[in-house]
């Protein structure tokens, strides 16, 4: 059992633990997985196409949308999860 002291020392730890960092990372994979499929939709295969002036315009939707779902990304990063 524990003693008072282990149990105090317990309690204040539990308000220090944080997952943000681990749900930025499981948030960006969600938002790489959205974008493989995009492009597998648009016919590519993601990290193959450069940018430039040839980019059909259904690539550039995707790489608007993974910027849009990283942006979100940041706000799961920063809060605290016990």
């Amino acid at each position: 059992m524990l003693s008072r002291k282990s149990f105090v020392v317990l309690l204040a730890m539990v308000g220090l633990s944080n997952a943000g960092p681990l749900a930025y990372g499981i948030c960006q994979s969600g938002c790489n997985a959205l974008v493989v499929a995009c492009y597998a939709g648009a016919g590519f295969t993601f990290g193959t196409v450069t940018a430039g002036a040839g980019v059909p315009a259904a690539i550039v939707a995707c790489n608007a949308g993974l910027g849009t779902c990283m942006v979100g990304c940041i706000a799961a990063g920063f809060t605290p999860t016990p």
